[in-house]
């Protein structure tokens, strides 16, 4: 009797975004990975959280739409390589976002090798919230990794985010020894990490596993209308954005630790 084939590995996604020039050099597909462990209230793809389809109304459509698509990995790669001429022409290539991409690790890392086997760039962005071995294998095939870092207290991490920052900082020392290039981001979030104090224990922080260069995040509202057209509350929703000027004293004080933070979109 013939052995039962096994069924390919399939992955949760909710977008693919086709010519991208906002995450990574050159032109990008980004890929969206839907399910994250991480509860952050000011997430600006609240869709993106939970690890299943879901309904969200949809404004242009005028009518509630399911978020989240089962994939296998050839299905992506055919999306993937109708572009292939553009990545290698603009010096692009494709970009893991989320969600949490290793919150799919396993499906993650499938699809990177088949993407690093058509020897295409592959960016990242990631919180880096997973074991430190599933981390490790995962980075061997990222080109440039995003990577946030959100709070520098345990504790106040836990509050803001729903998990500790304990792996995070462990992978991210991981990442500064073993990522060649690799891009800190803080997304400044009033009420949470916004405050001079925050800034020194970031200075501090960064002094200590020797990073020279961050990029600052202000918080910002384009979120929003997400969160009513999934029918949920949105805490942060009485916020005020914040701009360059803003953020000129987190940075002023970040540069006294010799640490140069670069304002995003300024």
């Amino acid at each position: 009797m013939p052995a039962t084939a096994t069924p390919p590995q399939k992955g949760l996604i909710f977008n693919i975004q086709k010519f991208s020039l906002n995450d990574g050099p050159g032109i990008r597909t980004v890929v969206f990975f839907k399910g994250c462990p991480l509860r952050c209230a000011w997430c600006a793809n609240p869709e993106s959280q939970q690890k299943k389809p879901e309904m969200m109304y949809d404004e242009r459509l005028k009518k509630e739409v399911t978020v989240g698509k089962y994939m296998t990995v050839d299905e992506i790669m055919r999306v993937i390589l109708q572009d292939k001429d553009f990545y290698e022409e603009s010096g692009g290539g494709v970009t893991f976002s989320g969600g949490e991409v290793l919150f799919q690790a396993d499906f993650a890392i499938e699809l990177a090798k088949r993407i690093k086997a058509e020897h295409i760039n592959l960016a990242c962005e990631t919180t880096g919230y997973a074991k430190p071995e599933v981390f490790e294998e995962f980075m061997s095939y990222i080109d440039f990794m995003y990577y946030d870092c959100k709070q520098w207290d345990r504790l106040r991490h836990q509050k803001g985010t729903g998990v500790g920052n304990e792996l995070i900082l462990k992978n991210l020392a991981l990442a500064l020894k073993k990522q060649d290039q690799l891009c800190i981001r803080i997304p400044v979030i009033p009420g949470f990490n916004y405050t001079d104090d925050d800034a020194k224990h970031f200075g501090e922080l960064f002094k200590q596993l020797g990073v020279t260069e961050v990029e600052l995040l202000p918080f910002h509202q384009f979120g929003l209308k997400k969160y009513a057209d999934l029918n949920r509350t949105y805490q942060l929703k009485d916020v005020k954005q914040l701009q360059k000027d803003d953020l000129l004293s987190f940075q002023k004080i970040l540069k006294d630790y010799h640490v140069t933070a670069k304002i995003n979109g300024w």
